[in-house]
């Protein structure tokens, strides 16, 4: 905390507030307009949070790296010169004729999914004058907007779920947590709100607008340059969600057997094409080599980089293979989902997880015990299909390859709303179908 903290921060308060209050009535309505301060607030409190935690209870880590040792040196070099600040904000992370006074600074210069991190929190910084607290606020503000437009997405059409979506997408306290500060987290969760509003808008609302896919590309591209493995789990989703909307349309069941092995293959192409693509970008994401990825990044995040850190966990060997990673896939869901269990807590910070997920636990075994047959039947619903589909692959891929406790509960954000929201939507397709049921026995 620095005395430009204590200046610049009110200032950057009150333009978001005094902003948001003039957006409100353009993003609202008489149901929403409850849960749209209260979220922005806990978004704000979040970003402020983390700042503290990193500061006296780590003591440094990620978010100070990324300001202290890399945002600021920006803004110092546009101080300087605004030449130099400019060609250190599109460095492509070489050619450092010019820059080299300041890039020798930063630890990430080379590091391309960290620098980007680093050139969002600058372009912040100009406007915060590098006042750390009033930067993680943009930051908590850019989440937000994420979260809302998530929220959105699956209120719409469902204004009677209102406080359970507004629940899963903006209040769930690990998410405005761990997804709002200045970290590669909060950016990623930001751009896959944005990307499933945007989705949504085009493949169910068909509401195609030039804007509409350049910001879906924008979203998507930013999600790409700092943590591909997101994709990896989001696009057969997508896939699948677009693959069951266009099924959903043909009415004859002739029709729908005589297409389903072509759309069927059409799909698996596609998801075939978005992996190898990956895969000849970043050689650690190819099909070849994810079992590779997932055990050198499992072991170094236990046993090196997180081996102080009290809260290792293991499921079992990693031997490198892609099989050997399907074959821990139960497990990987499991810690994923409903781990640290309350007797594995060690510190305060695992409480509040293992608390979340005791009431995730809670919350399935519920939907599960209600639906029981008729669970099968949801899955037909696209919505519930791409909630599930990306939450449980996603589970998969970071519980296989963290090996921490600490660290999954960063890891795992993204999935923790869609997760929720598939177990809401299936509460209310189940409740939904038993009342036809009685009406039909009524008449």
């Amino acid at each position: 905390m620095e005395l430009r903290d204590l200046i610049v921060t009110p200032i950057i308060l009150f333009i978001v507030y005094a902003s948001a209050y003039v957006v409100r009535p353009w993003v609202t309505d008489d149901v929403n307009r409850r849960y749209f301060f209260p979220a922005l607030t806990v978004k704000v409190l979040g970003a402020l949070a983390l700042g503290f935690i990193y500061q006296f209870y780590y003591n440094g880590g990620d978010t100070y790296n990324y300001h202290t040792h890399g945002s600021r040196v920006v803004w110092e070099a546009f101080w300087d010169s605004p030449a130099a600040g400019l060609k250190l904000l599109f460095s492509d992370g070489q050619d450092e004729i010019g820059i080299y006074q300041y890039s020798s600074r930063i630890p990430f210069f080379r590091d391309a999914s960290s620098y980007t991190v680093i050139r969002i929190a600058a372009i912040f910084d100009l406007i915060t004058f590098s006042a750390y607290s009033a930067t993680a606020i943009c930051f908590g503000v850019m989440s937000f907007v994420g979260g809302w437009m998530l929220f959105l997405t699956f209120y719409e059409d469902r204004k009677h779920l209102a406080g359970w979506i507004a629940f899963a997408t903006l209040f769930v306290p690990s998410v405005f947590f761990w997804g709002s500060g200045l970290l590669k987290d909060t950016i990623t969760l930001t751009c896959i709100g944005v990307a499933t509003y945007f989705i949504w808008k085009i493949v169910a609302q068909k509401r195609a607008k030039i804007l509409h896919f350049i910001l879906l590309v924008l979203a998507l591209y930013i999600v790409y340059s700092i943590k591909k493995y997101i994709l990896l789990s989001y696009f057969p989703a997508v896939m699948l969600m677009i693959y069951a909307r266009a099924f959903a349309i043909l009415q004859n069941v002739l029709i729908k057997l005589l297409i389903f092995p072509f759309m069927a293959v059409v799909v698996g192409a596609c998801l075939y094409f978005v992996v190898d693509q990956v895969g000849k970008d970043d050689s650690r994401y190819s099909l070849q080599q994810l079992g590779n990825t997932a055990k050198i990044t499992a072991y170094d995040i236990a046993f090196q980089t997180g081996r102080d850190a009290g809260s290792t966990y293991v499921l079992g060997e990693l031997d490198g293979t892609f099989s050997g990673l399907i074959r821990l896939a139960p497990e990987a869901v499991n810690v994923s989902l409903f781990r640290p269990y309350l007797w594995e807590v060690s510190n305060p910070l695992m409480l509040m997880s293992a608390l979340e997920s005791f009431v995730i636990a809670i919350g399935t075994i519920m939907v599960f015990f209600k639906g029981r047959v008729r669970i099968l039947n949801t899955l037909v619903n696209p919505d519930i299909l791409f909630c599930l589909t990306f939450s449980l692959i996603f589970a998969f891929a970071v519980g296989v390859s963290t090996y921490n406790f600490g660290t999954l509960s960063r890891y795992k954000i993204p999935l923790v709303p869609f997760y929720l929201l598939a177990l809401i939507l299936i509460f209310d397709h189940i409740n939904s179908a038993r009342n036809l049921d009685a009406l039909d026995r009524t008449e």
